[in-house]
């Protein structure tokens, strides 16, 4: 959950940073065209319930909807963290657009303020960049984490606490606004782990939470969440466990010792015979028990054991395939975003052992949200699995593809000598590929692909890195018209 919100915070810190970069070199536009991006970027970003630019007194110029237009935000941290440095604001309720923005729900407007200074190529202070970032798709990443966990007897309960007062500020309705008053809320601080406690209700909890930093470069909040479950039905299943094994334990042990009272030396021979079959499986040689023995029980253990080993067996290629299963976007068969930091790891050190470049591809639909939004999500499932199929097709020898959310792909693959030209005419392929006509049963949808490039280890040798540059210049090409490839190393050295 944690991991979530950073990365969509992190996503839309990006857009605002990639797009303070792209204004400092556009000054001398007008206030319409300024207008007419910013209203194009929230467009593309509907979490975004405002974005304005200012000049260097504070006051906005240009805004979506022309909202706070002329109004002085020089005395707002909104501006005055950003004349420092870039700046990532608590969760709070709306101020000044409280009365501007409408507010279809019955609770009050939260937003999440994001903004970056204006630098001129010169060193000098220009003016802010600056977003309110809605609250409410916290909440919708809440639902998507907890809806596989959820059912109704887990009883899973999600708080999301607000950095160094700890208010909750996502979470059940009766805590919304107000401290959690238990140890692992001052526990979590910076740190991940889990305890047992009681809680104010006078109900004991498993509680688990995790806080600090993560993987996403970005000015983060350093939220933590909490995740709490009823004690009775956390150990459940590990109570039930440990009675199974006492009374299995117990009733073997009775049932042995009565049997080596009765028949010790009857057994001896076929138990040597079993322990000696035994040995040879451990040394890898095929489980071959002797059957018939004489004594019925000698026989029954021999089944049991072949039957236990044959259960292991089947336990094993279970786990082989729920671990396939956990690395696998359950839509499209792809690998996720767990299989992407494996693979990319993999890739990295085989490229550095060979002396060789890793291209990293970012690609993002263009008009697949108009197409999802009109023909329906089952409709955008079927259009977003088409696009895998193709992908597929169309990937070189050693690549790799993972769906890392929505309508974005990213692409690895060993360059082996290839040249910038090579690596663009894939891309250009690829943009082909996926610009042809794609029929489904509601309908028949015409998308685009933009491309964004990092190249390892030209650019960077961090992957997080590498896919934030690459993600940069996938916005460059979506600015330039969309359905175009475009290299971080340009827009880096432009």
């Amino acid at each position: 959950m944690k991991d979530r919100l950073d990365q969509y915070m992190w996503g839309r810190y990006s857009e605002i940073k990639t797009f303070g970069e792209i204004e400092e070199l556009e000054l001398a536009v007008s206030t319409d065209q300024k207008r007419a991006k910013l209203e194009m970027l929230q467009e593309q970003v509907p979490a975004f319930s405002w974005i304005g630019i200012t000049d260097a007194s504070g006051l906005v110029t240009a805004s979506t909807d022309e909202l706070l237009e002329g109004m002085d935000l020089s005395e707002r941290p909104i501006y005055t963290q950003a004349r420092k440095t870039d700046f990532v604001g608590d969760v709070h309720e709306a101020l000044l657009l409280a009365e501007l923005l409408s507010n279809p729900g019955s609770r009050e407007l939260e937003f999440v303020d994001i903004s970056v200074p204006i630098i001129h190529s010169d060193g000098s202070f220009v003016g802010v960049v600056a977003a309110h970032l809605s609250w409410e798709w916290a909440e919708e990443v809440m639902q998507y984490v907890l809806r596989p966990l959820n059912r109704q007897e887990n009883e899973l309960e999600v708080f999301v606490l607000s950095p160094g007062t700890q208010r909750v500020i996502l979470g059940p309705e009766a805590f919304l606004g107000k401290q959690l008053p238990i140890d692992s809320a001052s526990l979590s601080s910076g740190k991940t782990g889990w305890v047992l406690e009681q809680w104010p209700d006078g109900e004991s909890y498993l509680t688990g939470f995790a806080g600090g930093r993560t993987n996403w470069d970005y000015p983060e909040l350093r939220w933590t969440v909490l995740v709490r479950q009823p004690e009775e039905i956390a150990f459940a299943a590990a109570r039930d466990l440990s009675r199974i094994i006492m009374l299995s334990g117990l009733a073997s042990a009775v049932l042995f010792a009565f049997a080596g009272w009765l028949v010790a030396g009857r057994i001896s021979r076929p138990l040597n015979e079993i322990s000696r079959k035994a040995k040879a499986f451990r040394q890898g040689e095929k489980l071959t028990l002797p059957k018939n023995t004489g004594v019925r029980e000698i026989e029954d253990l021999s089944n049991s054991l072949e039957s236990l080993v044959m259960t292991l067996g089947t336990t094993e290629s279970d786990l082989v395939r729920m671990q396939d299963l956990a690395q696998r976007d359950p839509l499209t068969g792809l690998p996720n975003r767990i299989a992407l930091e494996e693979a990319a790891d993999r890739m990295m050190k085989k490229a550095n052992a060979a002396e060789e470049k890793l291209a990293f591809f970012y690609l993002d639909l263009d008009g697949f949200k108009k197409a999802n939004d009109s023909l329906g999500h089952l409709a955008g499932d079927h259009v977003l699995q088409k696009v895998a199929e193709r992908l597929m097709a169309e990937l070189p020898e050693e690549a790799f593809i993972s769906r890392i959310g929505g309508d974005e792909f990213v692409l690895l693959f060993p360059c082996k000598g290839m040249g910038e030209l090579s690596t663009k005419q894939l891309a250009q392929r690829l943009i082909d590929r996926l610009s042809k006509p794609i029929t489904v049963e509601a309908g028949r949808v015409q998308l685009g692909c933009s491309i964004g490039i990092a190249i390892y280890p030209d650019n960077a040798e961090n992957l997080y890195t590498l896919l934030s540059y690459a993600d940069a210049a996938l916005y460059v090409s979506k600015e330039n018209g969309k359905s175009q490839t475009t290299f971080y190393r340009d827009i880096a050295s432009g």
